[in-house]
C-alpha cells in the first residue's frame, strides 16, 4: 500500500531522492535530512501504515532484525560507542508513516532528555559518503 500524499512513500519509490542506506526485502532505510548527528537513520517498511500498532503482524519480525542490523552498521561505521533507537507514534512524528530513528552516540555528545538540537551535513557529498559507510558496515 503507498500513499502519495506521504513523504517516506515518496522516497522508498523513488520519486523524492534520499540518501539511500539499505533497500532490503524487510525495510527501506535511508539518512534523516536533518540529523541529531551524521550517520542518523530512519528505517521504514515499505508498505505506508502510519504507527507501529497498524504493522502487520508477520512485518514486525523482520523490521525489527532490520533496525537490529542498522543499529550494529552506524555504531561500527560512525565509530560511536552506542546508539538511540527510537521511534514515535503520532506524538512528535514528524512524518506519519512508521519509522526508527537510529543515531550513533557518545559519551558527552550533549543530547540531553528528548530536546535535542538537530545539526546538518557539510554539504550534500558528506551526507552521501557517509551513507556508504553505512552501506559498507551493513557488508560485515
Amino acid at each position: 500500500m503507498f500513499d502519495d500524499s506521504c513523504l517516506f512513500c515518496s522516497i522508498v519509490s523513488g520519486v523524492k531522492s534520499a540518501a539511500i542506506v539499505d533497500a532490503g526485502e524487510d525495510a527501506f532505510v535511508f539518512l534523516d535530512h536533518r540529523p541529531l548527528f551524521p550517520g542518523h537513520c530512519l528505517v521504514v517498511p515499505y508498505q505506508h501504515c502510519e504507527t507501529l500498532a497498524d504493522l502487520p503482524a508477520s512485518a514486525i519480525d523482520p523490521f525489527f532484525k532490520k533496525v537490529q542490523l542498522i543499529s550494529r552498521a552506524v555504531e561500527s561505521a560512525m565509530g560511536a560507542e552506542g546508539s538511540f533507537v527510537a521511534m514515535n507514534n503520532r506524538v512528535s512524528q514528524s512524518v506519519p508513516h512508521l519509522h526508527v530513528h537510529v543515531v550513533p552516540r557518545r559519551k558527552k555528545d550533549g543530547l540531553k532528555g528528548f530536546f535535542w538540537p538537530r545539526t546538518k551535513y557539510q554539504n550534500e557529498q558528506d551526507m552521501l559518503e557517509i551513507a556508504e559507510r553505512i552501506k559498507k558496515a551493513l557488508k560485515k
